[in-house]
């Protein structure tokens, strides 16, 4: 085909408006007579928020990108671009797209956006399959000495090398073994999984492939959470694809190697994230950890030797297998090689999925793909990295390198890639109370220092939060904080104070307003707020006005505001609005 649209068509896509676009696209293209040589690719989502996005290719014009396109500008932009040659300026998208994929090196998300994540012809036009053919060439061992050699480490929260877990397994003796692809991802704001299973479900399946011939298990297990209809779809037809082609099933690629792939649904819970939870909850039991030793590589599903990787972690398989393991260790740091991808969330310009090489920093992350604050006049005051396990870091910290030693030693943990970036409108006491209310949330309740410890750490937070604090709370909280990650059975419970204790040693202050003060800096406890107008601060424009549900709020044009503290909801929408700081 000589022209080609390509339409991303993943969970954000859709929810944007795409599948109303893709079928006005095909309406115009064959009002105009185009449809015959042109091909719509349906791809996943490219990892921009600015849906819905659509790249036309045509030999006159090259590629260009559209975004923010909406069903009822596809009629315009098919009569511009294709019948008069013409893109339309106010669609093409512009620096801040540049700018976000200008300093990210794409290896895992290099076929989203790009291929239809439903057509394995596609994939395999991409060099998909190749790195199996490679590996099969190869004897298990060596695909075991390959992966070691590259230095990957797992992307799914710890780090562990991949190459290592692998040769464990490999070295157990037992008539069968399992690879389990954990796709259970359940930090809040992340969709690094979702995405790649929704753009790229193959080069995941191809990876689990690789695993299974490289440490002699013949069958295979997506555990994905049911919140991800489309990504289980895109997975169950790759899977059929891949079956009907020889890539799966019996005797594949005519050798004696046998894999199957079969999809286990998760129900939600965030503590299945964890390895022996994991295998549990496939199991029919329970979800909820246990004591290691014996680890999953010697004793895991059915008491059998089981891998467990995550989907990123796949996902790099097929590219070190045709590329190199040199070529993939000379990308990143000494400890930290190749990239990982981040969900980029929070009070930044550009937000989205980003693929960037370990050792950028988190300045060159925020100000780079980023594209800076949201907004200049209020400006950065804290990242927070790996989710409810990670950690709240300064503008001190911001030139940290992105590797796992080095925010290990921040207080801070990789994770799966979290990236939330917060303003000087966030409370770091508060933000500590909402992750430690989501770990209470969910955890299994199988251990005191869970079960006890971390409800005590959130009784606590929300009596500061509330006005309540007292100066003895500071010790009590770093206290029970060290023991929690001492004893905790799991990684859940290990890692579950980091919010916590990278507030307390970043922003002890705020901690003391609260208790000695009664004050919420950031103005977003509620029980601590007095609401009343700084007139000095007040530019009259009336926007707290607008936006205020109870009508407390009087103002008139050229007037300062006024609140009527008895029509007052507290609900902050005022403050919210108010960029120059006139509401307090």
């Amino acid at each position: 085909m000589e022209n080609k649209v390509f339409i991303c068509m993943g969970t954000s896509g859709i929810s944007a408006g795409a599948e109303e676009v893709e079928k006005n696209f095909e309406t115009e293209l064959k009002r105009h007579k185009i449809i015959d040589n042109c091909l719509i690719v349906r791809t996943g989502d490219r990892g921009l928020f600015r849906d819905v996005l659509v790249d036309i290719e045509t030999p006159k014009l090259g590629r260009i990108t559209y975004e923010f396109v909406k069903p009822e500008d596809v009629a315009n932009i098919v009569e511009s671009h294709f019948v008069n040659g013409e893109p339309i300026k106010k669609f093409l998208a512009g620096d801040d797209y540049k700018q976000f994929f200008k300093s990210q090196m794409r290896i895992v998300l290099s076929n989203c956006g790009e291929i239809d994540p439903e057509d394995i012809d596609d994939y395999l036009a991409n060099g998909g399959y190749e790195a199996l053919k490679i590996a099969i060439a190869m004897t298990p061992r060596e695909v075991v000495e390959e992966v070691t050699k590259s230095q990957l480490r797992g992307r799914g929260g710890a780090g562990f090398p991949t190459g290592k877990k692998w040769e464990f397994c490999y070295d157990v003796k037992s008539d069968e073994k399992y690879v389990i692809c954990n796709a259970d991802e359940g930090d809040p704001g992340a969709f690094m999984d979702r995405s790649i299973l929704e753009g790229d479900p193959q080069a995941v399946i191809e990876g689990m492939i690789i695993a299974g011939y490289a440490i002699g298990a013949n069958n295979g297990i997506v555990y994905c959470r049911a919140e991800y209809p489309l990504a289980i779809s895109r997975l169950e037809i790759a899977i059929e694809q891949a079956n009907e082609r020889g890539y799966l099933g019996n005797n594949i690629l005519k050798s004696k190697f046998s894999f199957n792939i079969t999809i286990k649904k998760g129900a939600g819970a965030f503590v299945c994230g964890e390895e022996t939870a994991l295998i549990a909850s496939i199991e029919g039991k329970r979800g909820s950890p246990k004591q290691r030793p014996p680890f999953p590589a010697k004793e895991g599903l059915w008491g059998k030797p089981t891998i467990i990787n995550n989907v990123e972690t796949l996902a790099n398989i097929r590219h070190i297998m045709v590329k190199g393991a040199d070529w993939y260790s000379s990308i990143g740091t000494d400890d930290s090689k190749g990239t990982k991808v981040f969900a980029l969330a929070g009070k930044v310009k550009n937000t989205g999925l980003v693929e960037i090489p370990m050792g950028t920093t988190i300045r060159e992350l925020i100000y780079g793909s980023g594209g800076g604050m949201v907004k200049k006049r209020i400006p950065f005051k804290a990242v927070q990295i790996g989710g409810p396990s990670g950690g709240c870091l300064p503008e001190s910290q911001l030139d940290t390198p992105i590797e796992y030693e080095s925010l290990n030693k921040t207080g801070a943990i990789m994770g799966s890639g979290g990236f939330v970036v917060m303003d000087e409108k966030t409370c770091m006491v508060d933000m500590a109370r909402f992750f430690q209310s989501f770990t209470v949330e969910e955890s299994c309740g199988k251990c005191i220092p869970c079960r006890v410890g971390l409800k005590r750490m959130l009784e606590v937070l929300e009596k500061i939060t509330e006005g309540n604090g007292k100066a003895e709370h500071i010790d009590f909280l770093q206290t029970i904080s060290s023991s929690i990650k001492d004893t905790a059975l799991c990684a859940l419970g290990n890692t579950a104070p980091n919010p916590t204790l990278t507030t307390l040693k970043y922003f002890m202050d705020e901690y003391k307003s609260h208790i000695e003060d009664k004050k919420c800096v950031a103005n977003a406890c509620v029980d601590l707020i007095e609401f009343v107008v700084i007139e000095e601060n007040c530019t009259k424009c009336g926007r707290c006005f607008k936006v205020c549900p109870s009508g407390a709020i009087d103002w008139k044009k050229k007037e300062y505001a006024k609140i009527n503290n008895d029509k007052c909801i507290k609900c902050k929408a005022c403050i919210d609005a108010c960029d120059f700081k006139a509401i307090k």
